[in-house]
């Protein structure tokens, strides 16, 4: 074989080819003719360059691919930029939007309180004007709003029930504006007609109060129609009985009572809170829920301060007869001597 060829048959016995130099040899034959040499070269030829068409078209493909990923990621990072940004946005509407709805709660908390304090201010004006005659009024309706929340606390009434009767519980005499003068200021002991009308305060008071929505004024309602019902039943305007009356009317009754016994009115001059106290205790199980009663004087230090604002309270710790009705509780006669 001619040395060129020789060099043909290396350069096309590469790696890329299938044949080795010995095996092409050994087909060609050493004395082959250069025709027949030349047909294998150019088969060896076309192989590789069928090889090497493929492989371009593999990189072809490969490169199409990668092309299309280069876009896809370019189209991905755009839409996450795009998202971050939007994100962004969103978040700083929504931080204007929580300003402005703390702002917006803030007004409304303002100005709700703003209608309830006109509305208890209304309220307290109206008890006022149903007693207005009374001088000790304003102070009446004052302690009897604070002496019903601490019995309400004590009970373990829930806050809201315990503002509810803080509010509720100074209308129980509005009814008492249909009363008649000579009836109200008698500086003795009413005939039975008079107290028969005298009565009619509690039903003149429910009238005024009914109807509402609101639920301080369906508190009122109950207590003004039921603070003189009695635990036993012999109480009016219903003759209602025990827990059939409202709780919250209960609670009225008794520290109503306490305060009424312990004030000047035109037919008395006012007990001293030991007199009270014992009055109260012997209407226990009669007039007053007993319950309540024992409640009202195992605190009556707080009952005094409320009562003495200034803090000269003429006793301190409950009374010294519940010993005596309920012998589980004489361990309250040490703190009230």
């Amino acid at each position: 074989m001619a040395p060129e060829y020789d060099n043909l048959l290396d350069a096309a016995a590469s790696e890329t080819t299938r044949f080795k130099i010995e095996e092409l040899r050994r087909h060609t034959g050493a004395g082959a003719a250069e025709e027949g040499t030349r047909e294998i070269l150019l088969f060896l030829y076309e192989d590789e360059k069928n090889k090497r068409r493929e492989t371009q078209e593999e990189l072809g493909k490969s490169n199409s691919q990668a092309m299309k990923y280069a876009s896809d990621l370019t189209r991905v990072y755009r839409e996450v930029k795009d998202s971050k940004r939007e994100l962004a946005e969103t978040n700083s509407q929504l931080r204007k939007y929580a300003v402005d709805l703390r702002k917006t709660i803030s007004d409304l908390k303002s100005a709700k309180k703003d209608l309830e304090e006109s509305y208890y201010d209304t309220v307290r004006r109206l008890v006022i004007a149903a007693e207005y005659k009374d001088r000790d009024t304003g102070n009446h309706i004052t302690r009897i709003s604070r002496y019903s929340a601490l019995v309400a606390e004590k009970i373990g009434m829930t806050p809201q029930d315990v503002q509810t009767i803080l509010y509720a519980s100074p209308m129980h005499d509005v009814g008492k504006i249909g009363i008649p003068d000579r009836i109200l200021l008698k500086p003795g002991r009413l005939a039975e007609p008079e107290f028969e009308l005298m009565k009619l305060h509690t039903l003149i008071g429910a009238n005024i109060l009914a109807e509402s929505k609101a639920r301080v004024l369906q508190w009122a309602r109950e207590i003004a129609m039921c603070h003189h019902e009695k635990w036993n039943g012999e109480g009016y305007p219903q003759g209602i009985s025990r827990h059939e009356i409202p709780l919250h009317a209960r609670i009225v009754s008794l520290v109503d009572t306490f305060d009424a016994l312990t004030s000047k009115r035109p037919y008395k001059e006012p007990y001293t809170a030991e007199i009270a106290c014992d009055i109260i205790v012997s209407e226990r199980e009669r007039h007053f829920d007993p319950e309540l009663v024992d409640v009202f004087l195992d605190n009556m230090d707080m009952v005094l301060q409320i009562k003495s604002p200034g803090g000269n309270a003429e006793h301190s710790g409950p009374h010294p007869a519940l010993a005596a009705r309920n012998p589980e509780l004489e361990r309250l006669t040490q703190l009230y001597r």
